[in-house]
């Protein structure tokens, strides 16, 4: 089952059985099922549900869910059993009954949680077996495992530096003391239990308990005298044993100098884990009452709380990490070459081995390199900031102040509630981090803006509180990013329903803590960026991220200042000046800074430029408009900020059109144009249809319009099936489309009660002799932000990606985790052997788990598309024909042999002129 959230710090009631029989909706039936009343179903499977302690209605529900997965497989590659399993797993995190653990399915199919969370999502062959409860609930699963597993990993390379060898073996008990605890912390203290930061520095709080109750005997040398005298545990414990009867003693301080042994050893901020000592764990210790005693902990008493935690979450046993269980193993894979990177010009037996860059040591390399560089800025606006502050008509100072001030307490407490109630003080260090790289940027924007203007008084800027609630919602992003605390997991969707109190810190978190438009939140990220050039890759990624997720649906969603922008263009006869279709083949080239933005559409004593008059590289604000000619009509000055959108707008659409064309339409190259026409038509002048949609919902609608009046065979669910494939898409857009307000259903239902009636007329005219202008192809620039794209995937293969040439330091071999071969082009490639590891990884199994789309064909369509209307296969009701299956993977398995032959005969060739 899902995780579930519960109260922290609180001790759960003792007794509790897998089987929670109150909560089962079900409570006529008899948790206890019987064969003769399941007779109508398979005897191991009725096996399987009481060995669960599933209820009779879950137990209905879930064979109900095996026939339709039964009818929809082409075949059953895995065991009856293990499916079972998986329809058992989203029958009752569906239902929401708590009828048994992660764990304790797995062990009854006997997979680990890899393999499980690869099976359950495999069901979806008609994408509507798993829902999207389900898809969350694995994703919840799957990022806590991956956390478990990082920290379980540094715990146990820890302790072979902290504890020594005994002959009677009893560091194993006190290390799997340690661990339990740990886990027990972890639980009680956070609320969101994937915060990798926060629950390391937990550990550390853990072993430091440890180390100071330890007998000295059972330590290493260092951690031996890194216990001070004062916390030494023979005086500890007298003094303790003596006031025993009495009141209770606080607990000792930490003790420093073994903290920052422990924080040293882990490349950790030291003051950092203090703070979670003195704030969450004190606490946690306090509420298990386990300062009374000197000594250790009892296992059986620590396991026993655990195991009430552990039920009550019904997710995964931790404790299994400590015992190897297979249920928690990484599934194994062979790292005898993967150990070495290849160096350049060297021969094999002179490679050399680079440390893994493990999750851990990336997350604790990045925050001190965040706060190395804010080391010299101040949590006070700058000397140099001050001036820009005076130098105002009106002094920003007294407001910027007083807006932090309000700003942190808003931000603190939200965080508080997000991470763990007592993670408050945690959230005012990252506000307090975040102030000081918000006057950082500003200071460099400032500076920027005044050698731009050659001016120094930015009083309408500087007293623009958008700007500055934007900026500082940028630097926090900025920050929880670092700590690994932002991320994307649902892509900025938000299905409804969720308790606002479990929700994480993703991205649009931010915003919504500050009550921040995203469409105002654009508008400082790319100045932000060209502002802080110290912004790791992965960093500015993360921006850039943020900023296509406001374009594609946030910006969009009802409130949005974007659509009274877009409204006042339009009623002011400057419709056709959102983007001009001539600019579209220009580069993504401007002069637009945040200032520009900000005070959009005019700055106060200057004209904007139409864009018959674009303004020149490095050109002034002040350039004035050249004299129109009397028969034309003046134009309204358009927004810098809406052009900008639409331009960034245009390219992100063109560009996410194009790899999908590429996927389906390679033979019909001549409707790319078109069905582009069509999309940007709807986002200038249907804009309301984005209005709480998606960008690729328009964008899947217009491909299939096109395709339908220019009589091209392509199935909505071809369509789908093939967006699935596309790099950042989640199934919420093609499966939660809005259709009226309040109404939600398929994109499909979309298509014909809201796209095709709005732009039915319009869609014709593309059949007719005298079809509407092409609009111009927008130029895709490889990145604003001048980084290289992500590592692309070679079509046909789930295996094998390209990136770009990094320098040495950035060798692919210190990336981990070593579950892929790493191959440098240009380097010592090794033993030929390696060339037939990369065959067989193109030609693996792993291909049967998901579907691969190859740029010469279009992909298989999927058997039947239950969401359809009416049963139908199509949108409009019509009857398709299947492709073979043999035949496509025959031509699938042809097209990559002999790409990997050619490879090789080439690789052969150039060996032998050597």
């Amino acid at each position: 089952m899902p995780p579930k959230k519960r109260n922290s710090g609180t001790t759960q009631t003792k007794g509790l059985k897998p089987a929670a029989e109150n909560s089962s909706p079900d409570k006529k039936d008899s948790p206890e099922l019987s064969l003769k009343k399941h007779r109508d179903k398979d005897v191991e499977f009725v096996t399987l549900c009481k060995s669960l302690h599933v209820t009779g209605l879950v137990c209905d529900r879930a064979w109900t869910l095996w026939k339709t997965v039964q009818e929809s497989l082409d075949e059953v590659p895995d065991s009856q059993t293990r499916l079972w399993g998986a329809c058992l797993f989203v029958t009752v995190t569906d239902m929401d009954v708590a009828c048994f653990t992660f764990t304790q399915v797995l062990k009854a199919v006997n997979l680990n949680v890899k393999q499980f969370t690869a099976l359950v999502r495999k069901l979806d062959v008609n994408l509507d077996t798993i829902s999207t409860k389900v898809n969350s609930a694995l994703s919840r699963l799957e990022k806590k495992y991956d956390v478990t597993l990082a920290l379980y990993q540094r715990f146990e390379k820890s302790c072979k530096k902290i504890f020594a060898l005994v002959s009677d073996g009893k560091e194993r008990e006190t290390i799997r003391s340690c661990w339990t605890m740990f886990l027990l912390a972890k639980g009680r203290v956070l609320q969101m239990e994937d915060d990798l930061v926060i629950s390391f520095q937990l550990l550390l709080c853990t072993l430091e308990l440890f180390i100071k109750r330890c007998p000295p005997d059972l330590l290493q040398p260092l951690y031996k005298s890194s216990i001070s005298k004062v916390q030494n545990p023979p005086t500890r414990t007298s003094r303790r044993n003596q006031s025993k009867v009495k009141s209770r003693p606080p607990e000792p301080e930490v003790d420093v100098q073994l903290l920052e042994t422990l924080s040293k050893e882990n490349g950790c901020n030291a003051d950092e884990v203090k703070n979670v000592y003195q704030t969450s764990f004190s606490a946690f210790l306090d509420s298990l009452d386990l300062s009374r005693s000197p000594d250790f902990p009892q296992v059986n008493e620590l396991d026993q709380q655990y195991e009430e935690n552990y039920l009550k979450s019904r997710d995964i046993d931790g404790r299994l990490f400590f015992d190897g269980d297979e249920t928690v193993l990484v599934p194994k894979v062979e790292i005898s070459q993967e150990e070495r990177t290849p160096k350049k010009n060297l021969p094999d037996e002179e490679t050399i081995l680079i440390p893994p860059q493990t999750p851990i040591r990336a997350a604790m390399t990045s925050i001190q390199q965040l706060r190395g560089e804010l080391i010299s800025t101040g949590d006070q606006p700058s000397t140099n900031l001050d001036k820009y502050f005076k130098n105002c008509t009106v002094d920003p100072t007294q407001d910027v102040l007083k807006r932090l001030e309000t700003l942190e307490q808003t931000f603190s407490q939200r965080f508080g509630q997000a991470v763990g109630p007592r993670c408050v003080i945690l959230g005012k260090q990252r506000f307090t981090l975040g102030v000081r790289l918000y006057y950082k940027v500003m200071e460099e924007m400032l500076k920027s803006e005044e050698k731009r203007l050659s001016v120094q008084n930015f009083s309408k800027l500087l007293n623009d509180s958008t700007f500055h609630t934007s900026l500082m919602a940028c630097a926090l992003e900025v920050v929880m990013a670092t700590y690994g605390e932002s991320s994307f997991k649902t892509g900025g969707y938000n299905p409804g329903g969720d308790d606002p109190a479990e929700a994480d810190v993703c991205f649009p978190w931010i915003l919504d803590v500050f009550r921040l438009s995203a469409f105002d939140f654009y508008k400082v990220i790319e100045s932000f960026i060209k502002a802080e050039p110290t912004l790791s890759k992965d960093i500015v990624k993360h921006l850039e991220t943020c900023e296509n997720l406001i374009m594609e649906r946030i910006a969009w969603r009802t409130g949005s200042p974007l659509f009274e922008l877009l409204k006042q263009e339009h009623e002011g006869g400057a419709a056709e000046q959102v983007e001009t279709p001539a600019s579209f083949n220009q580069p993504l080239q401007h002069n637009h800074t945040a200032a520009d933005l900000y005070l959009s559409p005019v700055r106060p004593g200057h004209r904007v430029l139409p864009p018959e008059f674009p303004a020149t590289p490095g050109s002034p604000a002040t350039s004035q408009v050249p004299t129109q000619a009397a028969s034309q009509t003046p134009r309204h000055p358009k927004s810098n900020s809406l052009s900008l959108f639409y331009k960034k707008l245009y390219r992100l659409a063109y560009s996410r059109l194009k790899i999908l064309c590429s996927y389906l339409l390679s033979s019909h190259s001549e409707l790319e144009p078109i069905i582009w026409t069509l999309f940007q038509h709807t986002l200038q002048h249907e804009y309301e249809l984005m209005r709480d949609r998606h960008l690729d919902q328009l964008m899947m609608s217009a491909m299939y319009a096109i395709c339908k009046v220019k009589s091209v065979d392509l199935r909505f669910k071809t369509i789908v099936t093939a967006y699935k494939n596309m790099p950042n898409t989640n199934q919420e857009t093609f499966k939660h489309v809005l259709i009226t307000e309040g109404h939600y259903d398929s994109i499909i239902v979309f298509y014909n009660q809201v796209f095709m009636q709005k732009l039915k007329t319009n869609i014709l005219q593309y059949a007719s002799t005298r079809p509407p202008t092409l609009s111009p192809i927008p130029q895709i620039p490889r990145s604003p932000y001048k980084f290289p794209n992500s590592p692309l995937r070679v079509p046909g293969s789930n295996n094998v990606y390209i990136s770009p040439l990094k320098s040495p330091r950035m060798s692919p071999g210190i990336m981990t985790p070593r579950s892929r071969m790493l191959v440098s082009i240009g380097e010592s490639f090794g033993l030929s052997s390696r060339f037939q590891k990369i065959n067989q990884m193109v030609n693996s199994s792993e291909r049967s788990f998901k579907r691969t789309l190859d740029l010469g064909s279009s992909p298989k369509p999927l058997k039947r598309l239950r969401f359809d209307m009416d049963g139908q296969d199509e949108a409009d009701g019509s009857k398709s024909g299947g492709d073979s299956t043999l035949i496509q993977k025959l031509a699938e398995m042809s097209s990559t042999r002999s790409r990997m032959q050619e490879q090789k005969m080439k690789e052969d060739a150039e060996a032998k002129k050597e």
